[in-house]
């Protein structure tokens, strides 16, 4: 287990895990993915109908989601479905559950010494 914690923190595995992140960062792409992970897929027109934003901005945040890996698309016909993909989300849960457990221990060993 000490071998894959080491190798979820690398800076490798950390400039995997930051898009994700920043693209989770945004109330907009997070809200899409909200909707994409609960409805199911839906094309730009039906996410813009159900939005304030026009199909552009929803094109635009889609494509940040995309290249983090948290969405993709197929065409079908003249449109393109987008669809969640949950395994991204699964890492970025494991990374922050690593983090967590490292803080876990940290406070853990700082009690043990005040406690001396």
């Amino acid at each position: 287990m000490k071998r894959e914690a080491r190798h979820r923190t690398s800076p490798r595995a950390l400039a995997h895990a930051a898009p994700v992140f920043a693209a989770l960062g945004d109330e907009t792409r997070l809200a899409l993915v909200v909707r994409l992970g609960s409805v199911g897929p839906h094309s730009i027109s039906q996410l813009a109908a159900e939005s304030h934003l026009t199909r552009q901005a929803i094109t635009k945040h889609l494509l940040v989601l995309g290249a983090a890996g948290l969405v993709h698309s197929e065409r079908r016909g003249r449109e393109h479905i987008w669809n969640f993909k949950p395994d991204q989300l699964d890492e970025a849960r494991d990374f922050l559950d690593e983090v967590s457990g490292k803080w876990d221990e940290a406070l853990a060993r700082l009690r043990k010494f005040v406690e001396k």
